[in-house]
């Protein structure tokens, strides 16, 4: 066996002689495990919180947008290449999509309303359908020119709509296109009636912001021509890389136009996230530093304790470097025995979060009732060569200024 292992094994897990400098040195273990185990823990919590949250926005947001680079709309006609589009490997579905903001009133009740007009495919491959109050299957336009109109939760209350009156209408109104200032309200704005069909329950900021209606209606308000759109929404086939579809669209549609993924739609928002997830990582990587130096003063000290051996194995042919790296190893074993004791607590208590839900949200109206876990691989190899790093940096630097 190599001697240096075998002694500094010996002198971790020894038996025979317990002493205030080994209880030290488990302390150190412990610290390093605690804070292995508090890292894994707080980085599947969040990152448990960040998925529910995208899977809330991934409800509204479609899976890749086409937009133009500069201007808010643009036409699908002869010279843009939708067939193109449509016939690309990977992409399952292509709806047009018209959106604008509009000033909303119901009886004495008004609200600004982002209107996003959609096509009549797109309920049934977006999430929303299942995000509406009750199962019906929604038509907001006909033939007839009668328009239904889906609001977000928040918009539906504060406009304070009474589902069982099926006569009054919401009254949308749009500014006209080349109109300058009115004396009146005709004058300056598309006025069109809708129907208050049902509300959507995605999330805050979607239920407080938007509505959504057929796309003939908004292009009637918008004065939109029938193949003028804000920008094409698409769904990916699950067994195709997004990122690859979304590259290779970008070349069909050139350089005026831009493909967006989700996380471009909602670039504040994951900016947001990624930020307070790298700051919690590394406010809690203190709890790691803190540890490597309780290792420092544990190995300073077990060096000073140990200096009959170190005399003795000196005597019987033991080199300097020999000895440095018995205790190196020594602190070696101390971090890596702690951060797998670290990492398996850790994982076990997150799968139990996981299974049982044992920590609860608390009273509320929560999305979900227990504090959502998600562990990445990631997260369990960054964590394992961080404590890894500091702790042999920590104990090369003690063992280098030790004097034997």
């Amino acid at each position: 066996m190599n001697l240096p292992f075998f002694v500094a094994r010996k002198y971790l897990f020894s038996r025979k002689r317990k002493t205030i400098i080994n209880i030290i040195s488990w302390i150190s273990l412990i610290g390093i495990a605690v804070g292995s185990m508090a890292l894994i823990i707080v980085l599947s919590v969040y990152n448990g919180i960040g998925d529910l949250t995208q899977s809330l926005f991934n409800v509204f947001d479609p899976e890749l947008v086409i937009e133009p680079r500069q201007g808010k709309s643009f036409h699908t006609g002869d010279t843009f290449p939708l067939q193109q589009i449509k016939q690309t490997e990977g992409v399952a579905s292509v709806s047009e999509i018209v959106e604008e903001n509009a000033w909303v009133i119901y009886k004495q009740n008004e609200q600004i309303v982002m209107l996003r007009g959609v096509d009549r495919n797109y309920l049934h491959h977006s999430g929303l359908q299942y995000k509406l109050s009750n199962t019906l299957n929604y038509d907001l336009g006909n033939d007839n020119g009668n328009y239904g109109v889906l609001l977000g939760g928040n918009l539906y209350w504060a406009l304070g709509i009474n589902y069982l009156d099926q006569n009054t209408p919401l009254v949308v109104h749009i500014p006209k296109r080349k109109a300058g200032i009115g004396l009146t309200i005709d004058d300056a704005f598309n006025t069109r009636y809708a129907m208050v069909l049902d509300f959507f329950s995605v999330q805050n900021e979607i239920d407080s912001k938007y509505g959504v209606a057929d796309i003939g209606f908004v292009r009637e308000l918008l004065d939109y021509s029938p193949d003028e759109v804000s920008f094409l929404a698409l769904s990916v086939d699950s067994s195709h890389s997004v990122k690859k579809v979304k590259k290779h669209l970008q070349a069909v549609v050139g350089d005026n136009f831009r493909v967006k993924d989700r996380f471009e739609q909602q670039p504040l928002y994951y900016k947001i996230y990624s930020s307070e997830r790298l700051g919690i990582f590394l406010i809690l990587s203190l709890i790691i530093i803190i540890a490597s130096l309780s290792l420092i003063a544990s190995l300073s000290l077990l060096i000073i304790d140990k200096r009959d051996d170190n005399r003795l194995m000196q005597c019987l042919g033991t080199t300097k470097g020999t000895l440095r790296r018995i205790f190196f190893v020594e602190g070696v074993l101390i971090s890596v025995v702690g951060v797998f004791i670290g990492l398996a607590v850790g994982f076990v208590v997150c799968f139990l979060q996981q299974q049982f839900g044992i920590v609860k949200m608390g009273d509320g109206n929560f999305i979900v009732d227990a504090f959502p876990v998600a562990m990445h691989l990631i997260d369990f190899v960054v964590v394992f060569a961080l404590v890894i790093v500091l702790s042999m940096a920590s104990v090369w630097f003690t063992v280098r200024r030790a004097k034997f």
